[in-house]
């Protein structure tokens, strides 16, 4: 009990240390650290128990003021959280285009307001930048914390007024509970809302609250060892044997929390926590944490994220970075507005705060184009050429007619399919006027019974429910042109992305499946086969051959290329092609032999030789890594010509 009262918790502080090297190793991409960001729990539930002692203990002891809580926190959070959104807004000057220059400035203000985490839960949408090109995505946990701050206090505060402190716990037990049965429906119904915001967040906090609660009392008197390495070798567990596939936060984070707050409740002074190694870096652990994505940034950037050297090195300078701000902005800023009373540290941190979100907001608002090369720019525009109408007609709930005139062709799939209906439109005006119906929507497996949870979901099956029952009786007899990015779905992302899943499908059937099992490809290879083959039955059915998918951003690697004066082909071999492709394309043969499918190949027309490149000199084929651009897509016109000229490739 006295030591709980004393202030300083070792053994907290080396709990500290293991969540962030399990957030470090898994952000930088160590195998062996899959569920990393189990780290990030463990904090929160750190952050439970300790803010519930300062409140309990100041409002049991009639001495609670919300402002001076608020402004402890603000010293402790904001000095050093400053210093790196400035800091990556000065490399975002000299590295970033211009439209990745101001989305950089609309989330380090978002950032500094503590309000990221809303920002990137309504970024979660299909055609958003990837992870590793938001560099200050790691402060959505700091805007949960920070939210939870601001209204904890608050909560238990109106507790104490209204009926006493010794009902304090208690609201803490109804906090976690209530968060906790909506965390677990957001969790299977709206899994980016329960990733990303304090309602689903909360009870993490809270266990950290009845842990504190729990402590005060004399059964906790006793240091517990045993269940200390209980507590860590359930955190090292989830660590070793979790990863992002698994539905987050419910039901699995409940073992990290608990392997925390059993950590917590042992109040054990063990060498796994108390050693001078983890000590230093527990110490440092919220300045390690501020920069160690923007160093993962930087090594994506540079291309350099599968370099065992490189991660290595990116780790240590992460450390190095940490250390330097506990050193020089965390420790000497928590000080100094300490000295200067509450006025003058609330003046400063607000003027600070208010500098550094304005400079990011007229970031926002202005490009600065005439800061980089003209050629750089240019490039930029190359990630706008595709067709006007994409976003609309593949994130949107309705149909689609590009021209104009009798609908001479149905086109029907994902954002693939939406980029390049410009270039099925002028194969149909090739021979005739005549339009084109489409849709589809971006990241959407048309396969009867395909299901994946989330807005994309309940969209795609939307989109099935119109092929299964509407296609059959519109348009008779005109051709459909089936054009999806299969692989993905069926095997997750391509190397070189970082915005999809590795390895694992991302629809599912009966059941959800970890990987690409001999099972789930049977089930697939059965319903993919029902679809083309009930769409064929009513309409000729022409399906794409997967496009070649390069291993980068195509027109950001070019442009970074002009920037750092790099000369390099970008592209894949066929051997990498076949590789990937195979199942889908066997699938696609079996619908053509069983189903009278005519296939259109594009790798004839994208590729050379046994090389299929990202650029032809120095003009990107693609806006991103894997959807052709509209002069990608030109070079697809003789093939979708043949459909109404009476033949097939």
């Amino acid at each position: 009990m006295t030591a709980l009262r004393s202030g300083f918790r070792g053994d907290i502080n080396g709990l500290r240390a293991w969540a962030v090297l399990a957030v470090v190793f898994y952000h930088f991409g160590l195998s062996s650290a899959a569920g990393g960001f189990v780290g990030v729990d463990v904090f929160f539930v750190i952050s439970g128990f300790l803010m519930t002692g300062i409140i309990v203990r100041g409002l049991a002891e009639s001495n609670f003021s919300v402002l001076s809580f608020y402004l402890a926190r603000a010293r402790r959070i904001i000095p050093a959280l400053l210093v790196v959104a400035i800091g990556v807004l000065v490399l975002g000057w000299f590295l970033l285009m211009p439209s990745e220059y101001q989305t950089l400035g609309k989330h380090a203000r978002d950032s500094v307001l503590f309000s990221s985490n809303l920002r990137y839960l309504g970024e979660a949408g299909y055609f958003d930048a990837a992870s590793e090109q938001k560099w200050l995505l790691h402060t959505w946990s700091l805007s949960v914390e920070w939210q939870f701050y601001l209204l904890y206090p608050l909560l238990l505060l109106a507790v104490s007024r209204l009926f006493g402190v010794r009902w304090l716990l208690l609201a803490v037990l109804i906090l976690f509970l209530v968060s906790l049965c909506w965390s677990a429906w957001l969790s299977f119904n709206e899994p980016e809302q329960a990733f990303f915001t304090l309602s689903s967040r909360a009870w993490q906090m809270a266990a950290g609250g009845l842990v504190y609660g729990w402590s005060t009392s004399a059964r906790a008197v006793t240091s517990r060892p045993a269940l200390c390495w209980l507590g860590l070798f359930i955190i090292c567990v989830s660590t070793l044997q979790f990863d992002s596939g698994l539905s987050w936060p419910l039901p699995w984070s409940l073992l990290p929390v608990g392997g925390a707050a059993m950590v917590i409740a042992a109040n054990a002074r063990t060498w796994a926590l108390t050693s001078y190694p983890m000590q230093w870096i527990g110490d440092r652990s919220y300045s390690i944490y501020l920069w160690h994505w923007p160093v993962v940034v930087i090594l994506a950037y540079f291309e350099r994220s599968d370099s065992v050297g490189w991660t290595l090195a990116g780790i240590i300078w992460a450390c190095v970075l940490g250390h330097l701000s506990f050193r020089f902005i965390e420790e000497p800023g928590r000080h100094h507005l300490g000295v200067y009373g509450r006025p003058k540290s609330i003046v400063g941190l607000v003027g600070l705060l208010a500098i550094t979100a304005s400079a990011a907001q007229v970031i926002r608002k202005q490009d600065f184009p005439w800061r980089l090369p003209d050629a750089v720019a240019q490039m930029e525009q190359e990630k706008s050429n595709h067709p006007e109408r994409l976003t609309a007609c593949t994130e949107g709930d309705e149909t689609c007619v590009f021209g104009s005139g009798p609908v001479r062709a149905v086109l029907i799939g994902d954002s693939h399919a939406g980029a390049v209906a410009d270039v099925v439109q002028a194969a149909v005006n090739s021979t005739g006027e005549g339009s084109v119906l489409f849709r589809g929507h971006a990241g959407c497996l048309i396969v009867f019974g395909a299901r994946k949870d989330g807005d994309t979901g309940r969209a795609c099956q939307a989109v099935q429910d119109w092929v299964a029952g509407d296609l059959p009786r519109i348009h008779p007899h005109v051709p459909a042109i089936l054009v999806l990015r299969t692989s993905a779905y069926v095997f997750g992302d391509s190397p070189g992305e970082t915005n999809q899943l590795s390895g694992r499908p991302e629809y599912y059937f009966s059941r959800r499946y970890d990987a690409p099992s001999a099972a789930f490809l049977q089930e697939f290879r059965e319903r993919y086969l029902e679809t083309v083959c009930s769409i064929a039955k009513t309409r000729p059915l022409y399906i794409v051959r997967p496009v070649p998918e390069m291993p980068v951003d195509v027109p950001n690697a070019l442009a970074r290329d002009i920037l750092i004066g790099r000369q390099r082909d970008i592209g894949i071999d066929m051997q990498r092609y076949q590789t990937r492709h195979e199942f889908v394309r066997s699938l696609q043969n079996e619908a053509r032999d069983s189903c009278n499918v005519q296939l259109l190949d594009p790798v004839p027309l994208l590729c050379q030789e046994e090389y299929c490149p990202g650029a032809i000199d120095n003009k990107p084929l693609y806006y991103d890594d894997d959807h052709l651009s509209l002069r990608g897509s030109e070079l697809l016109a003789p093939m979708f010509r043949s459909v109404f000229q009476g033949t097939t490739r």
